[in-house]
């Protein structure tokens, strides 16, 4: 539905202590939203915490009755428990909406968009969607390579993705910072976050006594691939693996393509999808190294000598900066 209130410059940020809203006012403020009227909302437990808007000081603010009105676009960049419960007043406000929290990538009502999205599915920019979902870093990734390979001919893919800490925000990052001292310097770590040792460890869970779930975020990058892929290619088989690493999501991937695929094929339509490749002779991405990038990174894929028709591939991207950047492009091609 389109807004009633596009002529507004009023700007809602629901989530915005979080790094992800933070990264996304940040990247408004050098967009063509720069002048925009912002107002920054969160969670109870945020409330009053100092931070910036449009170069001036400014407070997070709990969501009131009043906290959407006169709103011309509405970005949800919090929980997803925080996005459901504000929803419903969000829709009342008319505002354009755009989830980054995940909350409502399953919904029919809901448009999952990235840059080459609309290309890759073969579709005009649905730019009077109701509700506009960003995909995380890691469904951005494993869509893009299933639609993109789709084109010469897939049959089975499978990949494995590496979350960083920051996907539990700045508490899982001093954690994982004060589990690595405590350990090298043989002492007791302590475990508010994720109940468990996190630092030089991978891990498939987190402790019971933690709110941070992995199945729940698994679940998260299965729907929002599944809701981007539609029908256009097959639905790769997703699993979601904790790294001991602050930023950065990377991932591993193998599909099964038509046996005789040459190589240069198979990385001209990974580009087409979006894919950035390193210079010749440079070394392959990493979590470390797509820091600020825009973009998802691949190696120059390999297929597996002893099954024809399998290749592997690895890539990263930046799993604050990539959706928060989408988010924008989004916003300055909705009118």
């Amino acid at each position: 539905m389109p807004s009633l209130e596009q002529g507004s410059n009023r700007i809602v940020i629901a989530g915005a202590s979080s790094l992800l809203g933070a990264e996304l006012r940040s990247l408004l403020e050098e967009s063509r939203f720069a002048g925009a009227e912002f107002r920054l909302v969160d969670e109870e437990i945020a409330v009053g915490v100092l931070t910036g808007a449009g170069g001036e000081p400014a407070v997070v603010q709990p969501v009131e009755e009043g906290t959407f009105e006169k709103a011309g676009k509405i970005f949800f960049t919090g929980s997803v428990d925080f996005t459901r419960a504000n929803l419903g007043l969000a829709k009342s406000a008319k505002a354009q909406i755009i989830d980054l929290s995940g909350a409502t990538a399953a919904e029919t009502s809901t448009l999952s968009w990235f840059p080459k999205l609309d290309t890759l599915l073969a579709r005009e920019f649905p730019k009077d969607a109701g509700i506009f979902a960003i995909p995380s870093a890691a469904a951005t990734a494993a869509s893009s390579l299933a639609l993109g390979l789709s084109k010469i001919g897939i049959s089975r893919m499978v990949m494995i993705c590496f979350q960083a800490v920051s996907e539990a925000g700045r508490a899982g990052i001093e954690e994982l910072e004060s589990q690595t001292g405590q350990l090298l310097s043989f002492q007791g770590m302590g475990q508010p976050v994720f109940d468990t040792q996190v630092a030089f460890n991978l891990l498939d869970r987190f402790g019971p006594g933690s709110k941070q779930k992995l199945h729940q975020v698994r679940e998260r990058l299965r729907a929002e691939t599944r809701a981007c892929v539609t029908k256009k290619s097959i639905l790769p088989a997703l699993q979601l693996i904790h790294a001991p690493v602050f930023y950065g999501t990377a991932f591993t991937a193998c599909a099964e393509l038509v046996p005789g695929t040459k190589i240069d094929r198979v990385i001209a339509v990974c580009q087409n999808a979006g894919f950035v490749f390193p210079s010749d002779g440079a070394a392959g991405p990493s979590n470390v190294s797509v820091a600020g990038e825009k973009e998802a990174h691949l190696a120059r894929p390999e297929e597996d000598a002893s099954q024809p028709g399998a290749w592997w591939f690895w890539g990263a991207a930046d799993n604050i900066r990539l959706p928060a950047a989408n988010a924008v492009k989004l916003a300055e091609m909705l009118p």
